[in-house]
């Protein structure tokens, strides 16, 4: 049975798009889910991941650019539905970073937020994110 929905960190939506070994993993988790959920700051970190990858010759420039153009057409297609960011967003991150025993660095806060305020799990492939995400009571699936 496939789950309703999930935010989709961008440590998925790398070992999704680029081989890596949790390539596999990745997939599987994705494909459980009927409306998995990104934000802009998905799409961003996404980009500054890709070119990081090319900078350090792990992808070529025609590769990364396909990477890039496929994670797009999926994203316009509607694979993704698209949350929007508010500063409802940013507010609740700031709670988070600052409360006590928080270990959160302020992009993760941010995905953190974005899944809590949407009343969604967090589907992420970063250890310490889905600590956080336990630690602040959050219903998290982490992909290994």
């Amino acid at each position: 049975m496939r789950a309703k929905g999930a935010y989709v960190d961008t440590s998925v939506l790398g070992a999704y798009y680029c081989p890596e070994p949790l390539s596999a993993a990745a997939e599987r988790a994705l494909k459980k889910l009927r409306v998995p959920v990104i934000s802009p700051l998905s799409e961003v970190e996404f980009a500054s991941l890709i070119s990081r990858k090319r900078s350090l010759g792990e992808l070529g420039a025609g590769p990364a650019r396909q990477v890039l153009d496929l994670f797009e057409s999926h994203v316009a297609e509607g694979y993704y539905r698209r949350m929007e960011l508010t500063t409802e967003h940013f507010l609740r991150a700031r709670q988070l970073i600052a409360s006590p025993g928080s270990t959160l660095v302020t992009l993760d806060a941010v995905h953190l937020a974005s899944a809590i305020t949407a009343s969604i799990p967090l589907l992420t492939a970063d250890r310490e994110l889905a600590r956080a995400a336990k630690h602040h009571g959050h219903s998290v699936t982490l992909v290994k």
